[in-house]
């Protein structure tokens, strides 16, 4: 009868969708790779190869300082760490399932919920391998000696939401253009391999050269990031609100236009297919 149906509150509806996104957080991790082990250590050798070759092409060049006083591959680590947090968030909300999915005919499942299993799979997966290249670091090489802990970590989990928000503007056009898109998508994760800034430091640029990589939040979160790790380093030139601002700016930006293509995905795309 309808006097005894009830509906969930607004705490169990919550809990719901938490369970539902953890549930499927689950299934993008597995999805990345057969083996969820084997995955996470391709991604730690991932890794591990960017920290050698940086390393390598710094040693040849003679420049082992960096302009910063300190532990040289931790140096590296953290620009590598918050680029592949930063990248790999992106491309994992890219490859979401869309409002197209058969997936979506599922309730209640819903592309938000799509979206943030597969940002916080990727989340998960960056942050283990992490911690696990910090800790054979620590133990085989020598100890690992980080300024300000929580200030590092923080500038890594806001790569990781930059990412996620420039990803959903990215996986918002893209059933209209797939392929225009993917190929977008692949030119600003290859062009942050320069202009994330990973590779030096705001301080040592020239005024002139500081526009170039100024626009892009990474290059922020990545000098800051160093700034909290290094006793001996404090950035000038780059802050923390910007990228703040830009995140939530995107983030703005994707959820309306992922809003707008999820309303019209069922007439536009029974046309064009």
């Amino acid at each position: 009868m309808l006097s005894n149906r009830s509906q969930d509150s607004g705490l169990a509806s919550a809990f719901t969708i938490l369970e539902l996104i953890y549930h499927s957080a689950v299934r993008s991790v597995r999805n990345a790779h057969g083996n969820a082990l084997m995955g996470l250590l391709l991604n730690i050798v991932q890794t591990l190869m960017l920290v050698g070759v940086f390393y390598l092409m710094f040693f040849f060049m003679g420049r082992t300082s960096a302009g910063i006083r300190g532990d040289f591959l931790l140096y590296l680590m953290t620009g590598v760490f918050l680029f592949m947090c930063h990248v790999k968030a992106m491309g994992a909300v890219v490859a979401s399932e869309g409002p197209t999915s058969a997936m979506m005919k599922h309730a209640p499942m819903n592309t938000i919920v799509s979206i943030g299993a597969a940002a916080l799979g990727e989340l998960y997966v960056q942050i283990l391998s992490m911690t696990v290249v910090l800790f054979l670091y620590h133990a085989a090489w020598q100890p690992l000696v980080i300024y300000d802990v929580l200030g590092t970590l923080l500038m890594m989990l806001l790569s990781w939401f930059s990412g996620v928000a420039i990803g959903m503007i990215f996986l918002a056009a893209k059933p209209w253009s797939p392929k225009t898109i993917g190929l977008l998508a692949q030119v600003y994760s290859r062009v942050n391999m320069f202009a994330s800034g990973k590779m030096f430091v705001a301080n040592s640029l020239p005024g002139f050269m500081l526009p170039y990589f100024s626009w892009n939040p990474l290059f922020h979160t990545i000098d800051q990031a160093r700034g909290y790790a290094f006793l001996n380093y404090n950035p000038h030139y780059t802050n923390v609100v910007y990228p703040v601002a830009i995140t939530f700016a995107a983030l703005l930006i994707g959820l309306m236009g992922e809003f707008y293509t999820r309303r019209r995905a069922s007439i536009s795309w029974s046309a064009k297919h």
